[in-house]
């Protein structure tokens, strides 16, 4: 996605209403999907963030065949997107540091998550670049903690409530969403506003992490209209980033 159209991304969530969704997932995720256009639909308003040189190509590296070889031409190649862009601009330093020739090359470049949904199963297919999704380690920790079985992936969080478990949604427009953010702090603030218009309910909310990963897959494989009410919510630093640049292009 270009520029010009990341830095239009804004988000019209209301801070009151927050209501119940029906049983539209049941306590599971199983049931889940989208179209492919909807899926790209889906995710196309979130900003995800690549290693890139100095012409905008992006950061690879060869993975090995098994832990015994050594990677090599034929070894698959690999591009890591960062869901923060805090995370991106460590691993840039780390690498100044590391190999400066390379490390002072490199630049964060903004791209939609739905752009890179597309290009990631365009390469699958003709033996591309994979991307694989680096999430912040904190959010991780704490999705471990909602899930002891040992959480693996991008963690979206989600909360739920109610003697039948529907899902806390908020009012997009003139449209009730379900939010899946990507840091466990957004969920709770809207967790405390629900706590504030429904105190009957407070002691039957839980919060859940669910993986960016497995959501893809399910939608994918499944087909179901009512899916159109998930929305995924950036991270704040994405947003702050994304606003940053929208400064910038207007000066």
């Amino acid at each position: 996605m270009k520029m010009k159209s990341l830095v239009r991304w804004c988000l019209a969530l209301s801070v009151a209403g927050i209501t119940l969704s029906s049983s539209l997932f049941s306590g599971t995720l199983k049931a889940l999907a989208l179209t492919e256009t909807q899926i790209v639909e889906r995710l196309k308003s979130i900003p995800v963030f690549a290693v890139a040189d100095e012409n905008g190509a992006p950061l690879v590296a060869r993975i090995p065949q098994n832990a015994q070889s050594t990677p090599n031409a034929d070894s698959p190649s690999v591009a890591g997107v960062f869901i923060n862009p805090i995370d991106a601009q460590a691993f840039i330093t780390r690498l100044k540091q590391e190999n400066p020739s390379l490390g002072n090359k490199l630049q964060i470049i903004p791209v939609s998550l739905g752009d890179i949904y597309q290009l990631d199963r365009r390469n699958n297919q003709q033996e591309g670049v994979n991307f694989t999704y680096v999430p912040t380690n904190r959010q991780v920790e704490l999705a471990q903690q909602l899930n002891p079985e040992n959480f693996q992936g991008v963690p979206l969080f989600i909360a739920k409530a109610g003697a039948e478990g529907g899902y806390l949604t908020l009012q997009q427009n003139e449209e009730q969403v379900i939010p899946f953010f990507f840091e466990k702090e957004g969920i709770e603030q809207m967790v405390e506003r629900f706590k504030e218009q429904q105190p009957s309910l407070a002691n039957t909310i839980q919060i859940q992490a669910v993986p960016l990963e497995g959501v893809i897959q399910t939608l994918e494989q499944n087909d179901n209209a009512e899916l159109q009410k998930i929305v995924l919510i950036p991270t704040q630093a994405s947003l702050e980033y994304i606003n940053t640049l929208r400064q910038q292009n207007q000066r």
